[in-house]
């Protein structure tokens, strides 16, 4: 997966492309102050759900925050070493084609270690996800309905419902997901495990 992407320096350059200091992002977004500083020193890996809200606070989509320059002509493959990384530090989620400027969907090579979880807060955006699990356990909430799925089992759901993703195994679960549209968004609200 892509190691480079600096995402203190992204977010602060988004934050003053739009004139905000770190206090009114922090304000807008719902944080501390010093929440906002420490992922700008890159100090603190955010959670997904973190650093989406202090996106939802700008407002950039996720697929936006980690889009950098494509080439004119988008290719086709891509070796694992190439996948952006848009985890938290614990969760590892590689999105497929990050840089495309075009991308109707999102392709995520999710990765959750034992006991990973996509945060107490349930999640919800336009659109649709499905996926299909590689290997090891995930346990998937969706509006309130919880299944547990293996190797094999997939998973295919409206996402304006109300969902949660835990890995309730002994090993690592790894699941190879797609959503559309790739924006996640609900209403400008950024919102998404991946």
């Amino acid at each position: 997966m892509e190691d480079a992407f600096d995402v203190g320096a992204r977010l602060k350059q988004l934050r003053l492309a739009r004139g905000l200091s770190q206090r009114e992002l922090a304000k807008r977004a719902g944080v501390t102050n010093s929440t906002v500083s420490l992922v700008e020193q890159n100090h603190v890996s955010p959670s997904v759900s973190s650093l989406k809200k202090i996106l939802d606070a700008l407002p950039v989509s996720i697929s936006a925050f980690f889009a950098g320059d494509e080439p004119t002509q988008p290719k086709p493959f891509y070796r694992a070493e190439e996948l952006t990384e848009i985890g938290d530090g614990t969760l590892s989620w590689g999105l497929v084609a990050a840089r495309r400027p075009d991308r109707q969907m999102s392709i995520i090579h999710e990765r959750y270690p034992p006991g990973a979880d996509s945060g107490e807060e349930m999640l919800e955006h336009d659109g649709e996800e499905g996926g299909v699990v590689i290997s090891g356990r995930i346990e998937i909430t969706v509006d309130g309905e919880v299944g547990v799925l293996r190797a094999g089992d997939a998973y295919y759901f409206d996402s304006r419902r109300p969902h949660r993703f835990r890995n309730v195994g002994e090993e690592e679960c790894v699941i190879v997901s797609a959503s559309t549209p790739p924006t996640f968004s609900d209403a400008g609200q950024e919102r998404h495990h991946a």
